[in-house]
């Protein structure tokens, strides 16, 4: 550990030199197969070399002006988002945290058009949105929010998937303004909703005159076979966070909103000075047309149809498997047990791979893994699960 840095992170002992693809190499030269890209940030894999091409270009170029005047390609990013996801206007800032502090603060403004003294919103037990204070308020992890208090105020919390819960808040508050959820939890270990529970959030908030906000931050950008994963039913949010893999390791994140929280800010009352600067809106647009050049959403959903199958046949049969699930890329599966030490047994077997909850294996690899270096994984977590007392 460097002892300048201060100590926030639980790090592996590992660094990387270089990567390309789905593939990292340490500083002794030995290669390991990325199957959590950076938390699902490096979608396109690494060093790729159109990313790497704009990046060069846009810096030699011009990387900053700020939002004091136009910026052409943060134009263009916005136009892209708008069309990927029907909706009609974009704020564009530097992370996923800023993308949902955005959100909450479009939630209040039109709140207290509504007037709500104290508009409040509905988030989900285990969820996660964030480390500023508002999004950590938001987070359903009293882990993640011990020593933090006093909390930001305001928030409600429900079970996730459970819409019963749902309707009691609305008959029994008229403070709330907004619904805040993951369409599929990613920290909370990879948990997919049932059928219809995006939709009929969809109608409770119609009928109640809320916002429906989808923290699409882990589940966005193609990752499940879709572009974003809310998009797997018919349910269309007002407000949509997204980041991670907007621009494939650069920092960028955005909120994109609908109707009448696209119209909630007026010049002064929102901003970021990095935000949406050149480079970072020129290294988005070109990850998104990589991606859809490349049809994405449709090679997840092959790639990702081929590892559930491999591994639900290989662990049909093991009881300490309590449950694999997810969807496209994003994978968990659930053990019955404390499992953290199989990041490390990972390592030494070549495959850098992520422990979340302390009992679900969560892989995130990039979008364009081929099908040998799926199976790899599919090898490798089979491998480590054996070889558990």
């Amino acid at each position: 550990m460097n002892n300048h840095l201060m100590n926030t992170y639980a790090t592996l002992p590992v660094a990387f030199e270089r990567g390309e693809g789905a593939w990292l190499w340490d500083a002794d030269g030995k290669r390991y197969l990325d199957a959590i890209s950076g938390l699902g940030v490096c979608a396109l894999g690494h060093a790729h070399p159109e990313v790497t091409q704009v990046i060069s270009e846009q810096a030699g170029t011009l990387m900053h002006t700020a939002n004091l005047v136009r910026i052409p390609w943060q134009e263009k990013l916005a136009d892209r988002l708008a069309d990927i996801t029907g909706m009609d206007r974009v704020f564009v800032a530097n992370s996923g945290t800023e993308a949902v502090e955005c959100a909450l603060k479009i939630t209040r403004i039109l709140g207290h058009e509504r007037g709500l003294d104290k508009p409040g919103v509905i988030v989900m037990e285990n969820s996660f949105h964030g480390r500023s204070l508002a999004a950590l308020s938001a987070t359903g992890s009293r882990k993640a929010q011990a020593g933090f208090e006093p909390l930001v105020s305001g928030f409600v919390r429900a079970p996730f998937g459970d819409v019963q819960a749902i309707q009691r808040i609305a008959h029994g508050s008229n403070e709330v303004a907004a619904i805040l959820v993951e369409p599929i939890q990613g920290e909370a270990g990879i948990r997919v909703p049932g059928p219809g529970y995006l939709e009929d959030l969809r109608a409770i908030c119609d009928q109640q005159g809320w916002l429906l906000i989808f923290d699409e931050i882990q589940s966005g950008l193609c990752r499940t076979g879709k572009w974003y994963a809310h998009q797997h039913e018919a349910a269309k949010p007002d407000i949509l966070t997204t980041a991670k893999a907007l621009a494939n390791g650069f920092p960028i994140g955005a909120c994109v909103a609908q109707g009448a929280a696209a119209e909630a800010f007026t010049p002064g009352r929102h901003g970021s000075t990095f935000g949406g600067n050149p480079l970072a809106s020129r290294t988005a647009c070109a990850v998104l047309d990589i991606m859809e050049s490349q049809d994405l959403p449709a090679q997840v959903t092959h790639t990702g149809e081929h590892i559930f199958q491999a591994f639900r046949t290989r662990l049909k049969d093991d009881s300490r498997v309590k449950d694999i699930r997810g969807r496209g890329l994003m994978i968990g599966i659930e053990l019955d047990r404390d499992v953290n030490q199989l990041k490390f047994a990972a390592l030494e077997k070549g495959v850098l791979l992520n422990i979340t909850r302390n009992n679900v294996i969560r892989l995130l690899p990039p979008l364009i893994i081929d099908r040998e270096q799926a199976d790899q994984i599919v090898d490798t977590v089979c491998s480590l699960i054996d070889s558990l007392d």
